[in-house]
């Protein structure tokens, strides 16, 4: 399974060629276009339990979609938000994606959500993480451009909450406030997730909670009409 990763950083889609018999999962509305010999099959992945799970705790779709190639052939696909997309391969391990940011992966890695516990509530991510392991091309997706952190065994790195894309399951974190209560409050900072131990860290350039800060504010109101 080939790929090729285009119009990076702001508007990135992902080519992935497939020889015959070859299959990628994507997430449900991922799909830019695929070429002949490409068959596409919906379902509720994992039995509808997890599927309920996944929709409603880890942010993604109920129904994912399977690529398989009948003959040699490609899929593109693309994020709902302008910005970049990675690849990753996994080799028996584990990666925790934030919500909405998972868009294909080989067939063979196992998608599910796992209860993150209250540290991943108060961190913007929600009670669930959404946990992709196994063997196999994981892609995933950002708002803005995704940089990529290797963390050495006695490194601390410290993330806003709000442009964390993924980690890999080796490196642990914690969630505290920046600062004093101060500095929490008036910094514009609020939260943020101190990462330690070895690993990869993903995150990205710009943040969907900063930039909906900024705009829900300059939409007009009933009140702005033009009444008079």
């Amino acid at each position: 399974m080939d790929h090729e990763i285009a119009h990076r950083p702001s508007f990135a889609t992902a080519e992935i060629s497939l020889e015959a018999g070859e299959e990628v999962l994507a997430e449900s509305g991922a799909m830019v276009s695929y070429g002949d010999g490409i068959e596409m099959e919906t379902n509720a992945t994992g039995g509808f339990l997890k599927s309920l799970q996944r929709g409603l705790f880890g942010g993604e779709s109920f129904f994912q979609n399977t690529f398989t190639a009948s003959e040699a052939g490609s899929v593109t696909f693309a994020p709902p938000l302008p910005g970049d997309v990675v690849h990753h391969e996994l080799d028996a391990d584990t990666v925790y994606v934030q919500s909405g940011s998972y868009i294909a992966s080989d067939t063979a890695l196992e998608v599910d959500t796992e209860f993150g516990g209250a540290k991943t509530f108060f961190g913007s991510e929600g009670l669930f993480l959404l946990r992709i392991e196994g063997s196999g091309p994981l892609f995933m997706s950002s708002y803005g451009a995704i940089e990529e952190v290797d963390l050495d065994p006695d490194e601390t790195y410290t993330i806003d909450t709000g442009h964390i894309v993924a980690f890999e399951d080796t490196a642990d974190f914690a969630v505290r406030r920046v600062g004093g209560l101060k500095s929490t409050l008036l910094s514009g900072e609020g939260l943020v997730a101190e990462f330690s131990g070895e690993g990869h860290v993903w995150l990205q350039t710009r943040s969907q909670d900063s930039f909906l800060a900024w705009l829900i504010p300059q939409l007009p109101t009933g009140n702005s009409s033009g009444s008079t």
